[in-house]
């Protein structure tokens, strides 16, 4: 790796480092909503209900993608200190742990770097959408 692959590696880390806030900020909204639906569910209107529902479930895949995103500013990590030295080696580790079907090529880092931003663009699209829908659910009461 030259100094500009390993600087971009250093850069999306910290970039996902700083997404971190984004990712306290859904898990909050998923367990609020789950606790308003435990202890006031039963007298709170139906679309209110939903809403909240729909918060707390939007949860899941939140923290899925907030688990992931932590996992890939671990890799940038690695690979800009050079726990990782080459992307044959990333990709030969994920081959070998079951997380990427067997390809002839490697992914260029550009290429990386782009699944890891559409990952983050995603979880924050699951996160505004929990804080609308908890906001109309907060409306609805």
């Amino acid at each position: 790796m030259n100094d500009n692959d390993r600087a971009l590696c250093a850069t999306t880390a910290g970039l996902i480092r700083a997404s971190g806030a984004i990712a306290v900020w859904g898990l909050a909204l998923a367990l609020i909503a789950g606790l308003v639906l435990a202890l006031t569910g039963r007298s709170l209107p139906p679309t209110c209900w939903a809403a909240f529902a729909v918060v707390a479930l939007a949860g899941l895949p939140e923290r899925y993608a907030a688990f992931r995103l932590r996992h890939e500013a671990a890799i940038y990590e690695a690979l800009c200190q050079g726990a990782i030295p080459t992307l044959a080696a990333l990709e030969a580790s994920f081959k070998s742990l079951g997380l990427r079907r067997e390809t002839d090529s490697s992914r260029p880092l550009a290429e990386h770097v782009r699944a890891t931003r559409q990952l983050m663009q995603r979880h924050g699209f699951t996160v505004v959408m929990q804080t609308i829908v908890f906001a109309l659910g907060l409306a609805l009461e």
